[in-house]
């Protein structure tokens, strides 16, 4: 099922949520809706669930306008952050409920139903679990019993709003890669509402990125991460170094000596760097380089992050521990600090890879 998002606006009293978006997300994908709290990225989800109408625009499934039809006609799964199952019943009837509510014309038989459930239950690794209740089963447990009760209804888009926002780091971890081995199996169309970039870039096809009601950039991991938009995608896609360039008797200059490749981007830009693409040195390099102090080595984990204080402010590198080992790093080293790779964005907003 394609879903196409047609120059929706929908604003909240003096608060526009959304802003003119336009979306097309291809039958079968898995898409990540990322961006900052207010961003409008689960307005946009409510929308597409017909939970909330725009004062503009349409949401097409393939070529049906989704205008004309209820909330419970568009056969959407809905899978909210926390849960929302009901605590009175076990988790068989939480899974079944969608299925007991149709009308009667459509209600399968009730061997259907217990059919039905029963395998959901067991794809989402919760066989045994059918006769306890919600209050019994962890965190993790939970979410996979609502996702099971928004695919009882077979629907045509699965949704998922925050999903595992509620969740700590080891089982978020753990439900995301479940969840795209889940959807590579059912192959139904799916977006999900996330501010955590690293999920977003660890499980979907295609990344949405938004800020303040508009889209900024759509791609897969690889293009957002690698070739971002703008400032704003660079900055919100992970860890980065931002530098001011300045101006000395009208030449560009960055660290000790002018970069002829800034050209006219400079003094009105910066230069964006992210530690990996951050290169130490105990003496002075052939290139351009600036002198830095180091602040605090991280050396836990198969990286080693390095903080250094420099006159353009805080940097952070990252390193190999034989790289750590040949330097000698410890709080108080003073070394060379040069750019691997960086991206100059001049205040406009315009990028331009460098370096």
């Amino acid at each position: 099922m394609k879903i196409s998002v047609r120059n929706v606006t929908k604003t909240f009293g003096n608060y526009r949520a959304l802003d003119d978006v336009s979306l097309e997300v291809p039958d079968g994908e898995l898409v990540a809706l990322l961006g900052p709290s207010g961003s409008g990225k689960t307005t946009l989800l409510r929308i597409i669930a017909g939970l909330e109408l725009p004062e503009h625009g349409n949401v097409f499934f393939d070529d049906d306008d989704a205008a004309r039809r209820k909330p419970g006609e568009r056969r959407v799964g809905f899978v909210f952050q926390h849960y929302a199952l009901f605590r009175h019943m076990s988790v068989f009837e939480n899974v079944a409920f969608g299925l007991r509510v149709r009308p009667r014309s459509t209600r399968p038989a009730e061997p259907e139903i217990r059919r039905r459930v029963h395998d959901l239950l067991g794809m989402v690794q919760l066989d045994g679990f059918a006769e306890r209740f919600p209050s019994q089963l962890s965190g993790g447990q939970r979410q996979r019993v609502a996702l099971a009760r928004a695919l009882a209804v077979e629907p045509r888009v699965l949704l998922l709003d925050e999903p595992f926002g509620a969740l700590d780091a080891k089982v978020r971890e753990e439900l995301r890669q479940w969840l795209r081995r889940l959807h590579d199996e059912i192959g139904v169309t799916s977006l999900f509402v996330t501010h955590d970039q690293e999920e977003a870039l660890d499980v979907a096809d295609r990344v949405v990125v938004m800020d303040h009601g508009k889209i900024e950039q759509v791609g897969s991991p690889e293009e957002v991460f690698h070739s971002p938009a703008n400032e704003f995608v660079l900055g919100f896609l992970g860890q980065v170094n931002r530098l001011e360039v300045r101006a000395l008797r009208g030449e560009p200059m960055f660290a000790p000596r002018p970069y002829p490749d800034l050209g006219a981007t400079a003094p009105q830009a910066r230069i964006f760097a992210r530690p990996h693409q951050v290169g130490l040195a105990k003496t002075q390099p052939d290139g351009p380089a600036f002198p830095a102090k180091v602040v605090r080595v991280h050396a836990a984990g198969p990286i080693v992050r390095v903080e250094l204080a420099s006159e353009f402010g805080e940097i952070r590198a990252e390193i190999s521990h034989d790289r750590l080992r040949e330097l000698e790093l410890r709080d108080g080293v003073r070394v060379w600090v040069g750019l691997l790779e960086y991206r100059v964005y001049p205040h406009d907003g315009a990028a331009e890879r460098l370096g």
